[in-house]
């Protein structure tokens, strides 16, 4: 109970942080904290991720970020750091806890990568990081789909620049930061931003299906996407529109099938007619 009283109250935080850093590009931007100015998310959807950016992985070795997109699936992406005290927390919790109501696999149908901006955090911290999470996953295999990368300051920043993820350093080892997932299709295209530190299975599934472009999920799926829209606070909802065309569709098939009944109907009646025409009067 303690736990959820105080998961509740750091997402209405991160909600509030979000939102006020968000306001950096109106006119009340001098209502801003300090701490908070240049903290933000400006999104880039569609841009390219720089694939040749290095990093160290959770072995120690040396690894490029385009070596994590060659599998042909999307990838989750987590911008934040290991020591964070809270945030970053918050997010992968989220993520984790959304992921297991998903029925896809990390490893098998999607990637998760999480990239520090702390240039000082080392890699054994990095896997004692992805050990935490694969365990709380829970999923056979998962261990091949979940990378927790750290390495130069130039190479991080890099990629928060390409999904627009502004930060600023506190000067003490911490970082303040927006809480939010980046859904990268399999090329390294930026798909889909989804803020906060919760994430609803729904929002999770239809955005990783979104970013893989009708590769995954079935028939069924990819018509349930096409009957959504995805909407910043809110997530994939219902579109009008889109039910008003299947309503329309669905008329024209309705009529159209009546029509070809009563057509089929009168060609009966029509040869029935001709058929006692020819045979003529009864004796």
């Amino acid at each position: 109970m303690i736990r959820h009283t105080q998961t509740s109250l750091l997402n209405a935080v991160t909600s509030l942080v979000v939102g006020v850093a968000a306001a950096s590009t109106c006119a009340q931007i001098n209502t801003i904290p300090p701490e908070l100015k240049g903290v933000d998310i400006i999104e880039h959807l569609n841009a390219k991720l720089p694939l040749d950016t290095t990093f160290t992985d959770e072995e120690g070795k040396s690894i490029k970020l385009g070596d994590l997109f060659k599998h042909d699936r999307p990838v989750i992406l987590q911008l934040g750091y290991l020591r964070c005290p809270m945030l970053c927390g918050l997010v992968l919790n989220g993520a984790m806890e959304g992921l297991k109501e998903v029925e896809w696999t990390a490893g098998q149908t999607f990637d998760l990568v999480s990239i520090s901006i702390n240039p000082t955090e080392v890699h054994q911290l990095a896997k004692a990081k992805r050990d935490q999470y694969v365990v709380e996953y829970g999923r056979p295999g998962a261990v091949n789909g979940m990378h927790f990368l750290v390495g130069a300051g130039d190479q991080s920043k890099a990629v928060a620049d390409a999904v627009g993820f502004q930060y600023r350093e506190q000067g003490n080892g911490d970082y303040s930061h927006a809480a939010a997932l980046f859904i990268i299709t399999s090329d390294g295209r930026v798909s889909r931003y989804l803020y906060g530190a919760t994430f609803a299975p729904k929002d999770l599934r239809l955005s990783l299906l979104e970013a893989s472009e009708g590769k995954i999920g079935s028939t069924l799926d990819r018509f349930i996407l096409w009957c959504h829209v995805y909407e910043p606070g809110t997530g994939y909802v219902l579109w009008a529109a889109r039910l008003m065309q299947l309503a329309g569709v669905v008329t024209l098939i309705v009529i159209a099938g009546g029509l070809t009944v009563l057509w089929r109907q009168d060609k009966r009646r029509r040869r029935a007619a001709e058929a006692a025409v020819l045979a003529g009067p009864s004796v």
